[in-house]
């Protein structure tokens, strides 16, 4: 019989929590200063922090560097055997972790920020640890112990780091106006990269576009629809799109009497139509919330470039 484990993991994730919660209502005008030091220098930000603190340090600095905010890892021990040569004077700030802030491979890094004026935030629970001492913004974490049951492998401290770091990283990217078209230029591969390709890259043009004229008869758009296989039809008056003709039309307007009607009488008019630039993610959900199964793409004039189909967006691992 297999032994239960889920009430410590439950004890575990709840410490947790608990941590998170307490971060949140400490936060003060400390962490306002922070976000704006950040945002007032030329170059990167250096993060950094030892043993299980760096590896939080790495994926805030990934984090942010992904979200506007150019940022890197610096190593506290490899600091003085020469990647001190990484930081730029007057341009970079150091965002250094450390839950006891007595880490003494910090040192080297702190006399050298210190000594060249580079503003140094700081992360720790003790402010007055070598860290907290030494830099410019302090921000505290607050006291708690730790959920492992001896009291000695860091979890809710590093969780602690992990939350502020994102909070940094996010609150940067509000006030830079960072937007999912800029993120998806750092997130071009993968599922992510999928879900932020443009309609743009999806859309059938050019010749695969379907087209007719309002004063068409029936028939013949009907032979143009079918003969480009999308499902529908756009209806182009002066070059500019006035309606679309997909089959629900056909199946709303069935009868003997059809073939020989005008598209302008069958098409539905002003149809959902999106730029160019529109990401893929967005066109998936308004076709979703509207029911439909394709849309034209128009340029800024109101000109058919292409027409995007549900079916190439889920294909492309857009849903």
């Amino acid at each position: 019989m297999l032994a239960n484990h889920i009430p410590e993991a439950s004890a575990v994730i709840m410490r947790e929590a608990q941590s998170l919660k307490l971060l949140a209502k400490s936060l003060s005008q400390s962490y306002n200063q922070a976000v704006e030091a950040i945002l007032k220098i030329s170059g990167r930000v250096a993060v950094t922090g030892m043993g299980k603190s760096g590896h939080i340090a790495r994926k805030v600095a990934a984090t942010m560097s992904s979200t506007g905010t150019p940022a890197f890892f610096i190593h506290p021990a490899e600091a003085g055997h020469g990647d001190l040569g990484m930081l730029e004077s007057e341009r970079d700030l150091l965002l250094a972790f450390s839950n006891s802030g007595q880490t003494p491979e910090l040192s080297v890094l702190l006399g050298y920020c210190l000594s060249r004026g580079l503003p140094i935030v700081g992360v720790t629970q003790d402010r007055d640890s070598l860290l907290g001492r030494n830099c410019d913004i302090l921000l505290i974490l607050p006291t708690i112990s730790e959920a492992c049951p001896l009291g000695c492998a860091p979890t809710t401290s590093t969780a602690m780091m992990l939350a502020l770091g994102d909070a940094l990283a996010l609150s940067l990217l509000t006030a830079k106006g960072f937007t999912l078209e800029d993120f998806h230029k750092y997130h071009p591969g993968g599922k992510l990269g999928s879900r932020l390709v443009s309609v743009g890259k999806l859309m059938h043009s050019g010749p695969e576009m379907p087209l007719t004229s309002p004063e068409q008869t029936m028939d013949q758009a009907l032979l143009i629809m079918t003969s480009k296989r999308l499902g529908c039809v756009g209806v182009v008056e002066n070059e500019i799109l006035t309606g679309i003709i997909t089959d629900g039309d056909l199946r709303r307007h069935m009868g003997p009497g059809l073939m020989s009607c005008l598209c302008k009488e069958i098409m539905t008019p002003k149809p959902v139509s999106f730029s160019s630039e529109t990401l893929g993610a967005k066109a998936l959900a308004v076709m979703r919330a509207k029911g439909i199964t394709n849309a034209f793409v128009l340029d800024e004039q109101g000109k058919p470039l292409g027409v995007v189909h549900i079916h190439d967006l889920l294909a492309a691992g857009v849903g």
